[in-house]
């Protein structure tokens, strides 16, 4: 059952805060590199919970990271390192507060190589699922193939994201998702 069919059968409460994300986020392209990082921050955290726990904590995270400022969150030191790991509004693992570290670090020297992060995806699409993922691992720390299929998804580059039902998905296909380009595989 796609997202945009399990929000409609969700209690009140749950389904506000997924109605929001699905209706004005998931699938939309982004052009922001600190919201890429975000949203690479929020899928990596999302590794094993549920996305819900994400959203309720996506204030929370903006908060600790900075609003998700690359060069901040790229000068992090094990200071910050541990203030995060004490930071009850965000998820506290170890190894998902590295990669967000790490990450960031590695979106700089990406911004210097190609301009920004955004045009480093730009770069090296179309890809299939697999080439992405190849590419993200040997790239990103901690960036499986469920968290790298979606990252893109979420942000227009694979399709995916809605069912070909779902009003949302026109409001996207006028944004311009990479994944209408043609010369996708």
């Amino acid at each position: 059952m796609s997202y945009c069919r399990v929000i409609e059968t969700m209690p009140t409460d749950k389904k506000a805060l997924h109605q929001a994300y699905h209706d004005h986020h998931y699938g939309f392209p982004i052009h922001d590199d600190n919201e890429l990082f975000g949203r690479l921050v929020m899928e990596i955290n999302q590794a094993g919970l549920s996305w819900e726990t994400i959203l309720r904590k996506e204030a929370g995270f903006r908060k600790a990271y900075h609003n998700f400022n690359i060069k901040k969150v790229a000068a992090y030191d094990e200071t910050d390192r541990e203030r995060l790991l004490a930071d009850s509004g965000i998820i506290r693992n170890r190894l998902k507060v590295n990669a967000a570290i790490e990450n960031a670090r590695t979106i700089l020297a990406l911004q210097k190589e190609y301009g920004s992060f955004e045009k480093w995806l730009e770069a090296h699409h179309p890809l299939s699922l697999a080439e992405w993922i190849k590419l993200f691992k040997k790239t990103f720390r901690f960036t499986g193939g469920e968290i790298v299929n979606e990252f893109l998804m979420s942000i227009g580059y694979l399709p995916g994201a809605h069912g070909a039902d779902c009003p949302i998905q026109v409001k996207i296909k006028k944004a311009g998702p990479k994944w209408l380009d043609k010369g996708r595989p």
